[in-house]
C-alpha cells in the first residue's frame, strides 16, 4: 500500500517464536530481532559494538506456522515488513508508544551459516506454497545417467579437470 513505511532488518532472535491463535482461527507468531551495528575502532584495533534495535515481528497466517517451525533462539535472519506504531496506557497510567514490524518476508542469513529449503504445499505455488511443477512436493533429483559418457566427452568427469592429451589434436590454431 502507498504510504507504508517498508524495512528490511538483519539480525538475531532473542527468543524461540510464539505461535498464537486468533480468536477467528488465525494464526500469528511473534519474535524480536535484535540487531547491533559493530564499527571497527583504528585506535583500539578491533571491532565494537554499537547501541543494539530490538524491533518486535509479527507474522502472520502460513507465515506464522513457517517461522515458527523453522526459526529458532538465535538465529541470524534476514526480514522484510511494514512498521507500524501504536499508542497504549500502561497499567501505571503511563502513555506508551511502540513500533512494531508485521513481517511480509523472512528467511536464515546465509551469511554465516547454510540453510535446507523444503517447500511447503500450498496455493498452487503463490505464497505460502507449491511444488513448482514437482507434485510430490520433494525436491528435484538430478537424473539418472542409463549409459556411460563417452570417452570422448571432456566433462564425462563432473566437470573437475581434463586429460592431459585432451587438446592434443593438430587444429593448426597455437595454444594459449
Amino acid at each position: 500500500m502507498a504510504g507504508e513505511t517498508i524495512l528490511t532488518i538483519v539480525g538475531n532472535l532473542t527468543a524461540d517464536p510464539e505461535l498464537r491463535t486468533t480468536g477467528t482461527d488465525t494464526q500469528v507468531c511473534g519474535f524480536t530481532i535484535a540487531s547491533t551495528p559493530r564499527v571497527w575502532n583504528r585506535q583500539a584495533n578491533q571491532y565494537e559494538d554499537g547501541q543494539s534495535l530490538f524491533m518486535r515481528c509479527s507474522a502472520w497466517r502460513d507465515l506464522a506456522g513457517h517461522c515458527a517451525q523453522s526459526l529458532s533462539k538465535g538465529m541470524r535472519v534476514i526480514a522484510t515488513g511494514r512498521l507500524s506504531q501504536r499508542s497504549y496506557q500502561a497499567q501505571d497510567g503511563t502513555n506508551r508508544t511502540v513500533v512494531e514490524m508485521t513481517v511480509d518476508e523472512i528467511g536464515p542469513s546465509l551469511r554465516y551459516a547454510t540453510a535446507q529449503v523444503t517447500k511447503q504445499g500450498g496455493r498452487n505455488g503463490c505464497q505460502g506454497g507449491g511444488t513448482y511443477g514437482n507434485p510430490n512436493g520433494q525436491p528435484p533429483q538430478p537424473p539418472q545417467q542409463t549409459t556411460p559418457p563417452p570417452a570422448s566427452d571432456p566433462w564425462a568427469n563432473g566437470g573437475s579437470g581434463h586429460t592431459p592429451d585432451m587438446f592434443a589434436a593438430d587444429t593448426g590454431e597455437p595454444e594459449f
